[in-house]
């Protein structure tokens, strides 16, 4: 079985585009703990949600999120 990790660049997005977790959540109706997990790799995101996320911020989901094998 592979080892595989999930990386993002939420916080990095939302600092270009300077908005806080709770924006982010309101703009893609979740709770702030829900972006906050997804963002320190606790949580991964369902296929609906990287996609709401990296239209969000009009980039491709493979922009958002990366996967990297440990």
């Amino acid at each position: 079985m592979e080892n595989l990790e999930l990386r993002n660049q939420i916080k990095v997005q939302r600092a270009i585009k300077n908005i806080t977790q709770e924006e982010l959540a309101a703009a893609i109706g979740v709770t702030r703990k829900t972006i906050n997990t997804i963002e320190n790799g606790k949580f991964v995101p369902s296929t609906i949600l990287a996609i709401k996320m990296a239209r969000f911020f009009a980039i491709r989901v493979e922009e958002l999120f990366e996967l990297i094998e440990k």
